[in-house]
């Protein structure tokens, strides 16, 4: 199972990683003010069963031969439920920026540095757990009685489907909640925070690959899944990517592109960074992943063509051709050298300059629309590239292959602008669905028939071509993406006002 921002989906396998069969459908994500992300829970929860049945149904395959679940879902955000498991309010989707004034005063406390950073080896954001349980108990504080349990998205679906509450490590380890030395929720982090109450609403933590639960005889029946399937601790949605990409080896780089940029590392030896994004716990044994991410990546292009594109969108539809592949003999019929149109791809905030917002700079008369989308391509680029440099501040070593995977790898064209701007071998995975093979990994392992997730990666994974880099191109694509830095430097006032004005 892997609930996303905007999408439910569930997929089965087969102990070689192939995909039998899998099922999505689409959540509405509500927007009730600006910087607002959230969903329905009533919803997500028939989601989540209309996809496990009809995936079982239309895989013809026995439900008892299903031998374990696991789950995992957009990282961080909040999901809260009362004492029979009911939606307090809306859940909150990782996309929400409504407490970035709490994160803003936090990271100017000097003692975050001296308190909280040694502790969570990462850099408090507005959409985890603390920021948001933060903003509930300035402006809804009549929300902290009804709830019973907090949760994280992974870990609600599989509360619903077995009635057991617990919070995955893995999970855990990226909310700020938790102490990355101890393993434990820390009293003292939620102190720091100001939200020391919240502490007996967090579940027990379980490991990515203990049993977990049961399906219930209620979900049975609603799905056609077994009563008594287990299931296990599931994955944070970074770890799963990294595992559905093999990323099982130290110094190796893993990308995934998505809704967020997603930009990793496995390491034996954790370091307290300063503005480093994320360092969390990895499902194999001694290692943590080093992760600087964003939501800042494809869901972009998604975005601009529904918003500057319908009349093509609805041309390519009645001629049966991909709106994804007109957009890519675009991006093709030009080249990086022809215009310096450059693109922010901050729809959903920015990675780098606090309240940026997305945006075109540099458009003349000259620039039509495949110039628009070249700059689309490259600007999700350069926003993971930007990560991709802290990263390498932070380990010398990533600079030979990487495995990518996620939307992008759709498309040839982008994938060689990648290539060409990073200036690295670009391995392509076989996998459509990163979350759901990588939280597939952690069944496997909970029902014993892989030792590891190491060894489940060696069964599961595949890696297909690899996209070489273009010399040629490295000078131009060093020039742009200066550029992009020192405007994206120079832009920062501007959004601060922009801020003012809403």
């Amino acid at each position: 199972m892997d609930n996303g921002g905007t999408s439910t989906k569930a997929a089965i396998y087969d102990m070689d990683g192939h995909e039998i069969k899998k099922t999505t459908i689409n959540t509405k994500m509500f927007t009730p003010h600006p910087f607002f992300t959230e969903r329905d829970m009533d919803e997500l929860w028939k989601a989540n069963i209309y996809v496990i049945k009809k995936t079982i149904e239309d895989s013809h395959i026995d439900p008892k031969k299903i031998v374990g679940i696991g789950c995992t879902g957009h990282g961080n955000g909040l999901y809260l439920v009362d004492k029979d498991g009911k939606a307090v309010r809306n859940g909150i989707i990782s996309t929400d920026d409504r407490a970035s004034n709490y994160v803003q005063k936090w990271l100017k406390d000097p003692d975050y540095e001296t308190v909280v950073r040694p502790k969570t080896y990462q850099t408090v954001w507005s959409s985890q757990p603390v920021a948001l349980l933060a903003w509930i108990q300035d402006n809804e504080p009549e929300v902290f009685d009804k709830t019973k349990y907090v949760f994280m998205i992974p870990d609600l679906i599989r509360y619903w489907l077995t009635g057991d509450a617990h919070f995955e490590i893995t999970n855990a380890s990226g909310t700020s909640l938790f102490n990355l030395n101890t393993k434990q929720f820390d009293s003292k982090l939620l102190e720091f925070f100001g939200i020391t109450k919240w502490l007996k609403k967090l579940p027990p933590i379980a490991s990515s690959t203990d049993h977990c639960g049961n399906i219930s005889k209620k979900v049975s029946e609603e799905t056609g899944l077994v009563q008594g399937t287990p299931c296990s601790g599931g994955v944070f949605d970074i770890a799963a990517s990294a595992l559905s990409t093999g990323l099982t080896h130290r110094d190796k780089l893993g990308i995934v592109t998505g809704t967020w940029s997603i930009n990793e590392y496995i390491t034996d030896k954790p370091k307290i960074v300063k503005d480093l994004f994320m360092t969390s716990i990895y499902p194999i044994k001694n290692r943590w992943l080093i992760t600087e991410a964003s939501p800042t990546s494809a869901s972009n292009l998604e975005w601009f063509i529904n918003t500057f594109m319908q009349k093509e969108k609805k041309a390519c539809k009645e001629a049966g051709f991909s709106i994804y592949e007109y957009c890519n003999k675009l991006v093709s019929s030009t080249d990086p050298e022809d215009s310096d149109l450059l693109f922010f791809p901050f729809i959903f905030g920015g990675n780098a300059v606090p309240n940026a917002s997305a945006g075109f700079v540099g458009a003349t008369k000259f620039h039509d629309l495949k110039y628009f989308v070249r700059a689309v391509y490259e600007g999700v680029v350069f926003s993971h590239m930007y990560h991709i440099e802290k990263l390498r501040k932070v380990d010398r070593n990533l600079n030979g292959s990487a495995r990518i995977a996620g939307g992008i790898t759709n498309s040839k064209v982008w994938l060689q602008i990648f290539a060409d701007i990073l200036q690295q071998p670009l391995e392509m995975v076989d996998v459509k669905e990163n979350g759901t093979l990588g939280t597939a990994m952690t069944a496997g392992v909970m029902t014993s028939d892989f030792e590891t997730v190491e060894d489940a990666a060696k069964h599961m994974v595949h890696v297909g071509r690899t996209i070489q880099p273009q010399k040629s191109k490295e000078n131009i694509y060093k020039k742009k993406y200066a550029k992009y830095k020192k405007i994206l430097n120079r832009m920062e006032p501007v959004w601060n006002d922009m801020q003012e004005v809403n």
